[in-house]
């Protein structure tokens, strides 16, 4: 079984010194899903979409570009010392937190 990862939040601060960040999505086939490929500096969304084609995504058939800061980040690493813990609740459930079901990781 199982148990849930524990993860913080990572604070809502600028990733980049003078441009903004944009994180960068592709798809290679219409058939298959879109994939973070990792994320560009740029000054808006159009350098944000040339940049990531030519670092990520020349062969693909669909480019996403998307404020970084549009994003809110959770995750199990220790990235930020002032982090909070992620919220665990589900929600629209007004008991709260229910992990007591039994979950099993599914592998590829």
């Amino acid at each position: 079984m199982e148990t849930p990862a524990e993860r913080v939040a990572v604070a809502q601060r600028p990733r980049a010194d003078d441009e903004t960040a944009f994180e960068v999505f592709v798809r290679d086939d219409a058939d298959e899903p879109l994939r973070h490929v990792g994320s560009v500096a740029a000054e808006d969304e159009t350098d944000a979409y040339e940049r990531a084609t030519r670092l990520f995504a020349w062969h693909a058939d669909d480019v996403w570009v998307a404020p970084a800061g549009a994003f809110d980040r959770f995750t199990t690493h220790d990235l930020d010392a002032d982090a909070d813990p992620a919220p665990t609740g589900v929600p629209g459930d007004d008991e709260g937190d229910d992990h007591d079901e039994p979950r099993q990781r599914e592998l590829p």
